[in-house]
């Protein structure tokens, strides 16, 4: 039984020993531990296989390097201000017959510098092509670059390069400005696991000349005499164009008791009709130099307040005219239509069956009970007509006219 237990004492005594990872800078413990142990010393060794500690003896002279705690079953020692140069497989051995090892690699992070931005030197010029360079240097593994517009994200052109245990990383953006671009911020951000949740950034406010550009408001929609009236002249550009320059009808302000120029205004204290004109506002600067024109056209108060023709009243009358001209025209139309058609039928109707014209035409009403009658009544009319004079017959063409009107508009 001893001789059992023995042999699972010696299956038990085997170091262990884990990975460890720091970021530069800062300490890193190494720690070696095993569950049984017959007084057998422990070592820890570094990727160069030199001694750091065998038991509680140092071994390496490295002021970075110090014991934590040494036991039988422990040996764990810290080595501070941690370089890249220090990754590497470390190794714990325990020294019994054989010797046996334990493996812990230390990785260590390079922390990436904080970045800068190149290519901003000096103010550009609209239209102009700039490109902006993020560099950061020391990273490992290889850091990431984002860009900001503002607060947009902008895609970069990313390139890595080592220089030694680390990494240099920039990324580059290429613009083409314009006046949009004048005071944007474009912001370099720098990602990395040893940054953890605050990344370095830095920002850079981009600055671009533009020729100005000019535009006159005007107070009043109406202006009128005797009003109080006023033209600002709004104009941008950068560098900003002071001052600006009023003009009236291409040349000097007649006026300059009542037209007072105030900065970029321009106030005429009292409107009157010799104020009429163009007025021009010009703004410059080292780019070129931009204008606009406002034409004033003082209005009459005493006009503008009578009242003007009533254009509803006007529109409803010449409505009215032209349906009852067309009425009229519709009518005349059919009245003479019927008429004519009336005389061919009865003519037609007449030639079949009546044994004279005056016949006929009675035949034609279609009431034959009364046939003599209409015939008489034919004959008289016929007799009056030789009588009538020409403007009786008027009227009564007339007559007939009037009561196909009234037929068209009931």
């Amino acid at each position: 039984l001893l001789t059992n237990h023995h042999l699972a004492m010696k299956m038990a005594q085997f170091p262990i020993a884990q990975n460890v990872t720091v970021v530069e800078g800062s300490t890193a413990n190494m720690t070696c531990r095993v569950d049984y142990n017959d007084n057998t010393s422990l070592q820890w060794s570094n990727p160069a296989q030199q001694t750091l500690f065998f038991g509680d003896k140092k071994a390496l002279r490295d002021n970075r390097i110090e014991l934590v705690r040494a036991s039988w079953k422990e040996l764990t020692i810290s080595i501070s201000d941690v370089t890249l140069s220090d990754e590497g497989q470390y190794t714990c051995s325990l020294f019994t017959m054989p010797v046996k090892t334990s493996k812990a690699f230390l990785t260590v992070l390079g922390v990436p510098a904080k970045p800068e931005i190149t290519g901003l030197s000096r103010p550009a010029q609209e239209g102009e092509d700039v490109t902006l360079t993020c560099t950061t240097s020391g990273s490992k593994p290889a850091a990431d670059i984002r860009w900001f517009r503002n607060d947009k994200e902008v895609q970069g052109q990313k390139e890595v390069n080592a220089t030694g245990r680390s990494f240099t990383v920039r990324s580059t953006i290429h613009l083409k400005v314009d006046r949009t671009d004048d005071g944007a911020a474009y912001t370099c951000v720098v990602e990395h696991i040893a940054l953890g949740s605050l990344p370095h950034q830095v920002t850079e406010v981009l600055e671009v000349h533009y020729p100005p550009q000019v535009q006159i408001v005007r107070s009043v929609i109406v202006p009128q005499e005797g009003q109080y009236f006023k033209l600002e002249c709004v104009s941008k550009g950068n560098p900003l164009p002071e001052p600006v320059f009023w003009t009236k009808d291409g040349g000097e302000l007649p006026d300059v008791e009542r037209m007072i120029v105030e900065g970029r205004d321009l106030i005429i204290t009292t409107l009157n009709k010799t104020d009429n004109g163009t007025y021009r506002c010009e703004a410059s600067n080292h780019l070129g130099t931009n204008r606009d024109e406002f034409t004033l056209y003082v209005y009459d108060p005493n006009a503008l307040t009578q009242p003007g023709p009533d254009h509803a009243l006007i529109g409803g009358v010449v409505a009215v005219v032209v349906f009852i001209t067309l009425c009229f025209i519709i009518v005349l139309g059919r009245y003479l239509a019927r008429h004519k058609g009336t005389y061919l039928t009865n003519e037609a109707k007449g030639a079949e069956d009546a044994p004279d014209a005056d016949t006929a035409i009675i035949n034609a009403e279609g009431n034959h009970a009364h046939a003599e009658e209409k015939k008489e009544y034919y004959q008289g009319a016929a007799r009056n007509v030789v009588h009538l004079k020409s403007e009786n017959l008027g009227f009564a063409n007339n007559y007939a006219l009037r009561q196909e009107y009234v037929r068209c508009i009931m």
